[in-house]
């Protein structure tokens, strides 16, 4: 059974970098499972930058919808799994219309295909819920469902982070 750590904060925090240390830059056998989508240039070269930051034999899968599939198809290959991140993939599952239900079966499938292996994973999640409340109300249900969804992945998690500004908080 995998042992599974949840990395929280907010943008610039400093998430993916600890989950980078956590994961170890070790020569293990690691996979980095990216969730996010180059839909403008921006993104692309926020991509390009991430993946520099990876050592170069970690295996990389780009998928932006279904995250517990590919864990499943990749079952015990790995000794390290590096998910980043389910903000991104609630966000994309959103624009493809899917309902905060089918979401939340998503990420369960998540935890249920990382508990059958022997990888240690990290998961990294933006917390969406500190700010202001979004003027809209696809901003507000976004909101909403990331949080609900933080609030399961904190639950299958065996430690949970939560950055602040570079420095991890352990808070589970």
């Amino acid at each position: 059974m995998a042992e599974i750590s949840l990395i929280l904060g907010g943008a610039r925090s400093g998430k993916s970098a600890y989950a980078l240390h956590l994961a170890g830059k070790a020569k293990k056998k690691a996979v980095f499972i990216a969730t996010c989508q180059a839909l403008d240039k921006e993104i692309a070269e926020r991509i390009e930058l991430h993946k520099k930051t990876r050592p170069k034999s970690w295996r990389t899968f780009e998928e932006p919808y279904k995250v517990s599939l590919l864990l499943n198809k990749i079952g015990n290959k790995f000794e390290v799994i590096l998910i980043d991140c389910l903000t991104l993939l609630v966000s994309n599952l959103m624009l493809k219309g899917r309902k905060a239900d089918v979401i939340a079966k998503e990420v369960n499938g998540i935890f249920d295909a990382l508990g059958k292996t022997k990888a240690k994973a990290v998961i990294v999640s933006n917390e969406v819920g500190l700010g202001i409340v979004p003027d809209n109300k696809i901003g507000r249900v976004f909101r909403d469902v990331a949080g609900r969804i933080n609030q399961l992945a904190a639950g299958r998690s065996d430690e949970v982070y939560f950055m602040i500004s570079g420095i991890p908080w352990k808070i589970k």
